[in-house]
């Protein structure tokens, strides 16, 4: 057997055995993700830990092009490589090791079988400073995983202002096309910080040049619209103050101030009624809102689906 296979093996081994408790911790009441080191015991880290030293990287300065060796094609069951492994257990020394060997490498972009690239394992274990190695070494910041995300939507998720700061701050160039882009649910990143209550990243991704009326493309509600039918009324307040259109319609025909029927805040009704064009106060005479609310979102559970190691 390959020697690399060899250490993959091990690698995997040590680590499949406590993965359970691993994922039971990923379903604290909070979402925290768990990085799985609290999940291992201390001789099976530093079995893994053994296995990544073992390692013999390459001098920079014999491999100008960049080259990775062959230890970069070996991956886990779940499609994870070393660098993979190495952000996953936060032995932030060896994925350093890793990324300084593969700089500007297509190897940095891998992409395991939750289609996670190392730089959304770093947002999701709150690694700030490897995210701004990673960017800086070449990592795509508009890659998506299986349900859309960049890394920046997990970011606005989680509501990591400190991995939020180093996405919007490195490859600038990407960012207006990463702001724009909806995940496989509909939602751009402001959505789902509006929708997560984080004000500061609100006002933050507007200031960067998010669309403050970009609509969700199930049903076609603005962030104003998710903040009506969460009876927010800071977030109501802070959207409105940045810009949002009381009049925007949902396909539905709906404007925020519709949204407002039926529900307990009046201030918000009465805030928004001001505000609304008098020829759209009125309820539209079509279909009932049954429809309109059905994508009203599934917005607790929108990123359940977070996983490491394939589950």
């Amino acid at each position: 057997m390959d020697v690399h296979s060899a250490r993959m093996m091990n690698f995997q081994d040590c680590d499949m055995d406590e993965m359970d408790m691993k994922n039971r911790k990923m379903q604290q009441l909070e979402e925290r993700v768990d990085s799985g080191m609290d999940s291992l015991k201390e001789d099976e880290y530093l079995k893994i830990v053994e296995e990544i030293e073992i390692l013999r990287f390459e001098d920079p300065v014999a491999n100008p092009k960049g080259t990775c060796e062959s230890w970069t094609q070996e991956v886990t069951e779940d499609g994870d490589t070393y660098l993979h492994l190495a952000i996953i257990h936060e032995a932030e020394d060896y994925a350093i090791q890793i990324i300084k060997q593969c700089q500007n490498d297509p190897f940095l972009n891998r992409q395991n079988n939750q289609r996670q690239t190392a730089l959304h394992l770093a947002v999701i274990t709150e690694q700030p400073h490897m995210v701004d190695r990673l960017l800086k070494a070449g990592c795509d910041p508009r890659l998506v995983d299986q349900s859309g995300n960049t890394a920046l939507h997990i970011a606005c998720k989680r509501g990591s202002l400190a991995c939020f700061s180093v996405l919007t701050q490195i490859q600038t160039q990407h960012l207006h096309s990463i702001l724009s882009s909806p995940n496989y649910s509909g939602h751009t990143c402001l959505h789902i910080a509006a929708v997560n209550n984080y004000l500061s990243m609100v006002e933050s991704l507007v200031q960067l040049g998010a669309d403050v009326n970009a609509k969700e493309q199930c049903s076609g509600r603005t962030s104003l619209h998710l903040a009506v039918d969460l009876q927010n009324l800071d977030l109501v307040h802070t959207l409105i103050a940045l810009g949002a259109d009381v009049n925007s319609l949902t396909y539905g025909g709906y404007t925020p101030y519709h949204l407002t029927f039926g529900r307990q805040n009046s201030e918000i009704q009465r805030q928004l009624y001001k505000r609304t064009a008098q020829e759209l106060r009125a309820m539209p005479e079509s279909e009932s809102e049954e429809s309109d609310e059905e994508c009203v979102s599934d917005e607790d559970c929108m990123y359940d689906d977070i996983q490491f190691c394939g589950r």
